[in-house]
């Protein structure tokens, strides 16, 4: 593929966001195609109560889809360690949370960051199997489009209209990686699943539940909202449940 020289600027919304606040940090990440705009309303209501908040912008994500398929998971995870280290040098304590890919990312760190002391993925992704042919596709080079699975009327996600096939390929090798290893997260665990979810099956979380190692963890199901919780009915639950899932863990 020739090197493309567009240089794409980030959408308004799609900025990464940072609040410094105590010791305590939270890394607030969002899905694949989205953007930050789904987990500001999360960041924004953490650090209202003083905690030091940082949304990272995922490479590739919050521009233009020709911009994502020229990236790699290894990317996406190298977005989320800046993020992680960003806050590592101002906090002493570290939680992650995660929307859809998000929480994959969030699982990823859990496996390979014993410190952090608790973890939040909300639809998280592991195995999506009708994603699965689309390893051996050559094209369609650009697929429809998997954001703002909302329910809540005239609420949309900031996400892309068209989903790159390389970028599917990249979030399946992903998956699989994070799958293989849920054994090896062992900290506390809240994880949020919509009973009806178009883009993630529930029975991620199910299975995330069960093969994680953490000796704490709850499945907390979401009535009211489709798989982009974060801006749907069920976003308060989300928050005043974190919240008291950070007070438990911190007391």
């Amino acid at each position: 593929m020739e090197e493309r020289a567009v240089q794409y600027p980030v959408l308004k919304e799609g900025e990464p966001f940072y609040f410094e606040g105590s010791q305590v940090g939270i890394l607030v990440i969002h899905g694949f195609t989205g953007s930050t705009q789904s987990m500001r309303p999360l960041g924004e209501a953490y650090a209202e109560k003083g905690y030091t908040v940082c949304g990272p912008r995922l490479k590739g994500h919050g521009t233009h889809y020709e911009d994502m398929e020229q990236t790699t998971y290894q990317d996406w995870i190298a977005s989320v360690e800046e993020g992680y280290a960003w806050l590592k040098e101002r906090c002493d304590t570290i939680f992650v949370t995660g929307l859809s890919m998000g929480g994959t990312l969030t699982l990823y760190l859990a496996e390979r960051y014993p410190d952090i002391k608790g973890i939040i993925p909300i639809n998280a992704a592991v195995d999506i199997p009708s994603m699965e042919e689309m390893n051996t596709a050559q094209e369609p080079r650009f697929l429809d489009a998997i954001g703002s699975d909302i329910k809540k009327p005239d609420v949309k996600e900031l996400s892309y209209e068209r989903t790159p096939l390389q970028s599917v390929k990249e979030i399946l090798k992903l998956m699989d990686e994070v799958r293989n290893r849920l054994d090896r997260v062992t900290c506390p665990a809240l994880i949020f699943v919509s009973e009806t979810d178009h883009v993630v099956p529930p029975l991620n979380s199910q299975l995330i539940l069960e093969q994680i190692s953490s000796e704490e963890k709850t499945l907390q199901y979401m009535p009211d909202s489709y798989h982009v919780a974060t801006l749907d009915h069920d976003q308060g639950m989300i928050i005043e449940k974190t919240l008291e899932f950070l007070e438990n863990q911190l007391s």
